[in-house]
């Protein structure tokens, strides 16, 4: 023991520690508070089933366990690959060029009906429909492709293997509007080129792509992806583009045009069936539904685990460690037992302090564990039960189990701090349920920009470290909370949580200082 009574910060922390372990209440809780966040975890994501039914007629309907398959592009990201193809075989080096005089769509206003001009299906056409010329590699989803492509939203575009976007001329294609597309390939060197009038072209870009093999398909395509411009739970849509004066240069091993659904059949991408293509008088008129993109479709391609299965455990744990927080401090003011505490250490800032590392800790632990084994075994049970989850790696299943037990330790650290402020339990419990477990719940029952900036003030912004679905600026769709995406960065996020943390620790030790005990 040090000069004046005060003990060095070691010896506090040390008895802090001994208070907390020698409570067989508060360690029953911690064991609890485990447990029922495991369980509820697993619990959760086994109760989640996919499959899918074939068959229009509900007598002849057959249904399947299971999730079809996701394509993966050149560089094992998942994408979306569904599209009308117009193609042929080209060996060796080549170029295409066409012209595109209109590009129109259909938005569908029932999800997943087909888009039609009825009560069903309303004229429209969405920033990311695509239209344009396309070499790929095979029209098998996934495939490494180069496309030089108009728009409905954002101008021309030279897109080639999922994520690589590259812009070209602005504006819409009209009648008074067309644009000349042209697509060159030189050994592995593929360079795009648009025009207005045809006779000057300007070069958008080139690339060099290693997965294209001697023999190509060369042709024309169109897509039109989902979009949310009508309703929160999704609406599909079609594009309908014409091209003429198309010229294919280089060799190609089929003399006629061949129509490929690239994609089609497969129902990991919500589109509106097959599409169409036709020639006529030299004009070819295809009709094409999907999209060529990043996969980022959570909630519709594949479930997230971190907007349920995760955060149910995580609240249930929370709430639990939430109560041993706020007791860890009103007992000892509830029993008459901060004088002496206060009397064997002066310095109460101290003890706070040594206290909130002790809470910090055990908190942490606990929901560490907890997540350690509910993530993987939550995601290992989805997978079994046919959903699809996007693949994520070492670092990232660490991030959200060391990113959920930092949350929830300052989660903790703040109650601690609110108990020390009330010297109740009962009121800092009451407290740290309004702050930390009713705005998860809030923010995602809440639709548009509210639900948004909650997750972007309250605690509950720490969330956002969960999030490990793919989103793209190539892809228009809702990335809120309930389509399974956070606002906040990752790491970034738990600076909300933190502060909150912080601004309860620092109210506490300034009145610690001014009161008696």
């Amino acid at each position: 023991m040090r000069e004046g009574n005060e003990d060095g910060f070691a010896q506090v922390l040390r008895a802090e520690w001994t208070k907390l372990r020698t409570v067989r209440g508060w360690l029953i809780g911690l064991v609890v508070a485990a447990v029922l966040g495991t369980l509820l975890s697993i619990v959760s994501a086994n109760g989640s089933h996919s499959g899918i039914c074939v068959g229009s007629n509900p007598a002849n309907t057959r249904c399947f366990a299971g999730h079809p398959a996701v394509p993966a592009g050149p560089g094992g990201q998942v994408v979306a690959d569904t599209y009308e193809l117009i193609h042929r075989s080209l060996d060796g080096n080549g170029a295409i060029t066409a012209r595109i005089t209109s590009l129109a769509g259909i938005i569908s206003e029932q999800n997943m009906n087909r888009a039609s001009l009825t009560p069903q299906g309303r004229p429209g056409l969405v920033g990311w429909a695509k239209a344009g010329v396309i070499v790929t590699s095979s029209t098998k989803p996934g495939a490494p492709y180069a496309a030089v492509m108009a728009t409905g939203g954002h101008g021309v575009r030279f897109q080639y293997d999922y994520s690589h976007d590259i812009a070209g001329t602005p504006g819409a294609v009209s009648p008074g509007n067309q644009r000349w597309l042209r697509l060159v390939r030189q050994g592995d060197a593929l360079t795009a080129y648009d025009s207005t009038n045809v006779s000057s072209w300007h070069e958008i870009g080139s690339t060099t792509s290693t997965g294209l093999p001697n023999t190509v398909e060369i042709g024309l395509f169109v897509t039109s992806p989902v979009t949310y411009a009508l309703s929160s739970q999704g609406n599909t849509t079609e594009a309908i583009a014409r091209f003429d004066q198309v010229t294919v240069e280089g060799r190609t091993t089929t003399a006629v045009w061949q129509h490929t659904s690239v994609g089609g059949g497969n129902n990991f991408y919500p589109t509106l069936g097959f599409g169409s293509a036709r020639l006529i008088g030299g004009t070819f008129v295809i009709t094409g539904t999907g999209d060529i993109a990043p996969g980022v479709l959570a909630g519709m391609i594949a479930q997230n685990p971190a907007t349920g299965q995760s955060i149910i455990g995580i609240l249930v744990g929370l709430i639990v460690l939430i109560v041993i927080a706020a007791m860890f401090v009103a007992a000892e003011y509830r029993r008459r037992l901060i004088r002496t505490t206060f009397t064997a250490m002066p310095n109460r800032g101290r003890v706070l302090y040594a206290k909130a590392i002790v809470i910090f800790a055990v908190a942490g632990l606990t929901e560490a564990v907890a997540a350690a084994i509910s993530i993987p075994v939550g995601r290992h049970l989805l997978i079994s039960n046919g959903n699809y989850l996007f693949p994520i790696g070492a670092l990232t299943t660490a991030r959200d189990v060391f990113g959920s037990a930092i949350l929830v330790a300052l989660s903790a650290v703040a109650v601690l701090g609110l108990a020390t402020i009330l010297r109740r339990s009962s009121g800092a419990v009451a407290g740290g349920i309004a702050l930390f477990v009713v705005p998860v719940i809030l923010g995602a029952t809440v639709t548009g920009s509210v639900g948004e900036w909650i997750y972007r003030l309250t605690p509950a912004a720490g969330l956002s470290v969960l999030d490990s679905a793919p989103s793209s600026p190539l892809v228009s769709y809702p990335y809120t909370i309930q389509n399974g995406y956070y606002p906040l960065g990752a790491w970034v996020s738990l600076i909300v949580p933190c502060c909150y943390a912080a601004l309860a620790l620092g109210a506490a030790a300034m009145l610690l200082r001014r009161r008696d005990a």
